[in-house]
């Protein structure tokens, strides 16, 4: 199989993926029974170069927050290999992965359960300090007041306890807490699904502002591509514990290729010709196959519009059809130089 490298003239990546299996065994139903096991990640491979972004995308049950998980040590690692600069996060156990966890850190979804509601909000921020023994306690107070006003709150918040802010507020908290470390990676885990519409824009401009600033780099979990438009340098496409599409995000909003990915397109709320596309939405039919037995060919394949019998009979590889944009479906064709995608945008 092909795996995706950074692309040409990009920064060193700092985090490589390469074959990421997660794999949950099921309990026997009888004594003869063969063993089952639920492939929730089968074969990941991508980079991201330091000072990025890289958006993982797909519906519920595509994969991506189990990927996620897997880098941060979080889920078990079947197989595979993942690279922090030139450290290999997937052999590290003890003390040795504890001391790494200061370069990789993680913002959850919900930012009220992610916080203990009997903390105050600089107990919560400086917790990774401490517990990895950062500095003095002078040097953790200081860096702690520095966080919050990095964010966007003030000094005197951090005696507040988390129910005394708002949803917004306190996803800022749980910023402020990633960066505690000065974390070399950030896994953002779908940071604003759970907010409303007006808070979402400021943190995801937070976002992109301490990125700049600090020269972090993301891994972003996300299922709303409109979300995924603004922050990202790179999109892949999960569905059923794969990589569909990979490519940068101009190529990818400009021309998506994967069928799976036109449907994921066509959900985004966006005016053309005076309708709004969502009203054209493509209509998938049927369920995802499962990940205890998925089929071998394509995995979309039974829910593809334009699928033909061949799909279903072998696996497509991963091949880059332009320089940096990758798909994974055989009836992708290049045109007189250019990729032609199978199904087409309704109303483009």
């Amino acid at each position: 199989m092909s795996t995706p490298k950074a692309p040409l003239g990009a920064a060193t990546p700092l985090l490589q993926v390469n074959d990421l299996q997660v794999h949950f065994p099921l309990p026997k139903t009888g004594w003869f029974a063969p063993p089952e096991v639920v492939r929730a990640v089968d074969g990941v491979s991508f980079s991201i170069p330091r000072g990025t972004t890289l958006a993982l995308v797909g519906e519920s049950g595509s994969g991506k927050t189990t990927t996620a998980l897997a880098v941060m040590r979080l889920a078990p690692i079947t197989a595979g290999q993942v690279q922090l600069g030139d450290v290999a996060l997937g052999t590290l156990q003890g003390e040795d992965l504890r001391a790494a966890r200061r370069r990789f850190q993680i913002i959850f979804q919900d930012p009220f359960s992610s916080l203990n509601p009997r903390e105050r909000a600089g107990a919560a921020v400086r917790a990774p300090l401490d517990l990895m023994q950062v500095g003095t306690p002078q040097e953790r107070a200081a860096r702690v007041t520095e966080l919050f006003q990095a964010v966007g709150l003030r000094p005197e918040q951090q005696q507040l306890f988390p129910h005394q802010f708002s949803g917004g507020q306190r996803q800022r908290i749980n910023i402020a807490r990633a960066l505690a470390t000065n974390p070399e990676l950030v896994v953002c885990d779908e940071p604003v699904s759970a907010l409303d519409i007006a808070i979402r824009a400021q943190i995801l401009n937070l976002l992109v502002r301490l990125q700049k600033e600090r020269g972090l780099t993301y891994l972003f979990i996300s299922h709303d591509m409109a979300v995924v438009e603004h922050i990202c340098d790179e999109i892949a496409v999960m569905y059923l514990g794969q990589i569909v599409e990979r490519a940068p995000r101009q190529a990818f909003f400009a021309r998506p290729l994967h069928p799976y990915s036109v449907a994921l397109m066509s959900a985004v709320p966006t005016v053309h010709g005076g309708r709004a596309r969502a009203a054209q939405r493509i209509q998938l039919s049927g369920d995802p196959p499962s990940p205890i037995n998925p089929p071998p060919g394509c995995r979309f394949a039974g829910r593809c519009p334009v699928a033909e019998p061949a799909c279903s009979a072998e696996l497509p590889p991963l091949r880059e059809i332009a320089p940096g944009h990758w798909v994974r479906c055989r009836r992708v064709e290049l045109v007189n130089g250019q990729p032609l995608a199978p199904l087409q945008l309704p109303g483009v």
